[in-house]
């Protein structure tokens, strides 16, 4: 006899809060936000360009500091927007496919974040002990 299981796990809607208690600050708690992310994404999209269009920036230490951007210009994209249409536009629920996207931006990119540091660590580990073998040892 062959019994097969007919359940679904579909959870509905997470409800989010903000900052329980500030519920009227919740327009002003979002300006800092808002300026951060902007901050960030001219920043790291002005490095990009200069990295890009610069000819002496295309060296490995630059490549990294640009993968770095990229992963940054990922990981605020992935939660601040989120944040903000709770504060601003009373947003409360993420439906559980959002919420697992999300959480898989952030923690993926976090990782990426590591990863390059450990990469970038690792590059000027050999520029300093090996100095005349980095070129043969850190080729393109």
């Amino acid at each position: 006899m062959v019994i097969s299981n007919l359940s679904s796990y579909d959870p509905g809607p997470f409800i989010l809060v903000g900052i329980p208690g500030l519920e009227k600050f919740h327009v002003w708690i979002g300006i800092p936000f808002l300026i951060i992310y902007i901050v960030a994404l001219v920043g790291n999209c002005t490095l990009l360009y200069l990295i890009a269009v610069e000819r002496s920036l295309h060296e490995p230490m630059f490549f990294f500091l640009s993968m770095l951007a990229m992963t940054d210009l990922i990981l605020s994209t992935a939660g601040v927007p989120k944040t903000l249409s709770i504060f601003w536009l009373g947003a409360r629920e993420i439906t559980f496919p959002g919420c697992l996207t999300q959480m898989f931006f952030l923690h993926s990119s976090f990782l990426l974040d590591s990863a390059i540091l450990m990469a970038m660590a690792f590059d000027r580990y050999v520029a300093i002990c090996s100095p005349l073998r980095y070129t043969t040892i850190l080729n393109p």
